[in-house]
C-alpha cells in the first residue's frame, strides 16, 4: 500500500511481522509513557492493568533495568507476570506502599477506579502516566497533592521512542503474547476481543 514515508518505521529483521504488529501501538504506547515519566537510577516502576499493553510495560520496564512491580486482582495471572520479569506482584496501593512504593505508575487499566486504588502506593515526588482510559471520573485525593504526585497524559509521543521499542523488541527482551488468527478468521478474533477472551493481544495475519 501506499504511505507517507515519514508515517512507516524499519522493522529489525530479527523481528517477525507477527510479533511487530502490536509494538507499533501497544508498545509504542507503554514505551512512550515510560520515556515521558523520565525515571531515574533506582527508581521503583510499577504497572496497574496487566493486559495487551501492561504486559508489555512489565518488560519494557525490565528491559530497561528498573524494579518492576505488577498491581494486578488475577490471581491466575501471577506466574506468568513473574515470567515476563515482574520483581513483584501486589493486589492493590496498600500492597504497594507497604512492599516499598512506586516512583512511576503507568496506568494501562480503562478502570480509573483500578487506577486511584494502585495511586494509593506512589512515593512522594512520583508520576502517574495515564494510558488507559475510563469512562468514570478519577479520583485525585489528597494524600497525593501533600505527597506531590504528578498525573501525565500520556499516548504515543514520538518516532524515536518507536524505533526504540522496535529494537528493544528485536533483541529478544520484549515479547509480545499474542493469538494468532486468519484473516479469514478476523470475525472470530474481532468476537474475541469484545469478550475478553483474548490473552494479551489478537493478531490477524493476510495470509
Amino acid at each position: 500500500m501506499l504511505a507517507y514515508a515519514d508515517a512507516t518505521m524499519p522493522i529489525p529483521a530479527s523481528l517477525s511481522y507477527e510479533q511487530a504488529a502490536p509494538i507499533f501501538c501497544a508498545g509504542y504506547t507503554v514505551w512512550s509513557g515510560l520515556r515521558l515519566a523520565d525515571p531515574k537510577p533506582h527508581e521503583r516502576i510499577a504497572v496497574v492493568g496487566i493486559g495487551g499493553l501492561g504486559h508489555l510495560a512489565l518488560q519494557f520496564s525490565k528491559a530497561a533495568g528498573f524494579e518492576t512491580i505488577a498491581v494486578t486482582r488475577s490471581k491466575d495471572k501471577e506466574k506468568s507476570i513473574r515470567d515476563m520479569g515482574a520483581d513483584e506482584v501486589v493486589e492493590n496501593g496498600d500492597q504497594l506502599l507497604a512492599a516499598g512504593g512506586a516512583d512511576v505508575l503507568l496506568a494501562t487499566s480503562n478502570s480509573w477506579s483500578a487506577t486511584a486504588e494502585a495511586a494509593k502506593g506512589m512515593r512522594p515526588y512520583g508520576r502517574i502516566i495515564l494510558m488507559g482510559v475510563g469512562a468514570e471520573p478519577l479520583n485525585y485525593p489528597p494524600e497525593l497533592m501533600f505527597k506531590r504526585v504528578s498525573l501525565i497524559g500520556s499516548s504515543q509521543n514520538g518516532p524515536e521512542f518507536l524505533y526504540e521499542a522496535l529494537d528493544l523488541a528485536g533483541k529478544g527482551k520484549v515479547r509480545v503474547v499474542e493469538e494468532l488468527y486468519r484473516l479469514d478468521e478476523i470475525g472470530k478474533a474481532y468476537d474475541r476481543v469484545a469478550e475478553g477472551k483474548v490473552q494479551f493481544r489478537a493478531v490477524i495475519t493476510m495470509n
